[in-house]
């Protein structure tokens, strides 16, 4: 397995182990992870804590060149508030892990230029669909319904 996705996985499993939505997310800037986070709006009571604004919090300051020649990963297909941050950063290419239980803005990504490839990762397909069968409401605030 990729080893950023794998990273992304495994901040999606802390998220659910600390009581959270196991969505995770890793910046990566040649071989380096720059960033990495998971969704952490029950942790920390937040509106906008997604894994990818996570992500980008962790990574901290970075000029507009280094985010230029990033790879973000993502476990789950990003929101419209994820999608809008990476086209801010001007993140040329994601990896999202699944898109099946959820169907992120990956049009509006790719519209803009952005490099978009969805593996299908059974595991992160796993995750996701374990968590929204225990937890329906959380899920549906989640995503705003």
């Amino acid at each position: 397995m990729d080893p950023f996705l794998q990273a992304a996985i495994d901040e999606a499993r802390t998220g659910l182990n600390e009581g959270g939505i196991p969505i995770g997310s890793v910046i990566v800037h040649g071989e380096r992870i720059l960033g990495r986070g998971h969704n952490r709006r029950v942790q920390k009571g937040s509106t906008v804590l997604h894994g990818e604004m996570d992500a980008f919090e962790n990574a901290g300051r970075q000029s507009a060149r280094v985010y230029r020649e990033c790879v973000l990963y993502t476990t789950l297909s990003p929101c419209p508030m994820c999608s809008g941050a990476i086209l801010l950063y001007g993140i040329p290419k994601i990896i999202v892990g699944e898109n099946k239980t959820f169907m992120g803005e990956e049009d509006l990504l790719r519209s803009r230029g952005v490099k978009v490839e969805v593996l299908q990762d059974e595991t992160c397909i796993a995750l996701m669909r374990e968590f929204i069968a225990a937890r329906p409401g959380l899920w549906n605030e989640d995503i705003g319904v």
